[in-house]
């Protein structure tokens, strides 16, 4: 008795793996947006690099640095003296925290305005350029100052302690930054709340630390270093940062 020859269709209708009667199912698909942050991984992971050389390099740099910021049993002028006296460290540090603020920078950016701004490597390059520029004209202005004045060993103490809060700054955000600059916006951004957080309270010890060392050696009141800290420390930074931001979407 000779089979019964099927069709292909026949085949295909009695197949109960192809359930081709049914309804058909269809999932829109569209192009995956890959994220290439291979480069980006790298920057932060040699910034990792430059502090674990920098800590194994001058474990004695490092050690009184966090002694004198946190105001050790010993008499803080002989450790200010032992860190003034070491330039390279102090120089690496220093370096350091300009590279760890501009990225910071950056991806503040990033987080705050994501609409307007693009992901460029020139961005990030002229936030650590800006960060630079920022700290070396207060720098120089400060040294102007005490030269013009007559107070040079008090501006040299404030300057110093100004850049002793900035490297422990640097320490404190480089493992911020890095969850930051790879974590999803919905942890990203109540992350960015905390590192301002810190910032601020570090600005803030700053700023006493800063009084508390000054007025034994200049006649000033609160309200006048009030006053300095609002239009030499913290008015500039929004007008730079306004500015950025004009000049960046007028580039876009």
């Amino acid at each position: 008795m000779a089979k019964p020859v099927h069709t292909l269709k026949q085949l295909v209708e009695e197949c109960r793996f192809l359930n081709s009667k049914s309804q058909p199912v269809y999932l829109m698909e569209s192009a995956k947006n890959r994220k290439d942050t291979d480069a980006f991984f790298y920057l932060l992971a040699g910034l990792a690099l430059i502090l674990g050389i920098a800590k194994s390099g001058w474990p004695r740099y490092f050690s009184n640095m966090f002694r004198v910021f946190f105001n050790s049993s010993l008499r803080q002028s002989q450790l200010t003296d032992q860190l003034l006296q070491d330039k390279l460290p102090s120089l690496i540090f220093n370096l350091f925290f300009v590279i760890v603020a501009g990225v910071f920078v950056y991806l503040l950016l990033q987080l705050l305005h994501t609409t307007t701004l693009i992901k460029s490597w020139a961005l990030l390059a002229g936030c650590i350029a800006a960060v630079a520029l920022i700290y070396l004209v207060k720098y120089f202005t400060l040294k102007i100052i005490g030269w013009i004045t007559g107070y040079k060993l008090e501006t040299d103490l404030y300057t110093f302690i100004v850049f002793l809060i900035n490297k422990i700054i640097a320490i404190c955000l480089l493992p911020l930054i890095i969850i930051m600059s790879f974590a999803d916006n919905n942890l990203a951004r109540p992350l960015l709340i905390i590192t301002l957080i810190v910032i601020a309270l570090l600005f803030i010890m700053r700023f006493v630390r800063s009084y508390s060392l000054l007025q034994h050696h200049i006649k000033i009141g609160r309200l006048h270093f009030l006053l300095y800290i609002f239009s030499v420390e913290i008015l500039p930074l929004f007008l730079i940062y306004k500015a950025s931001l004009v000049f960046l979407k007028i580039k876009l």
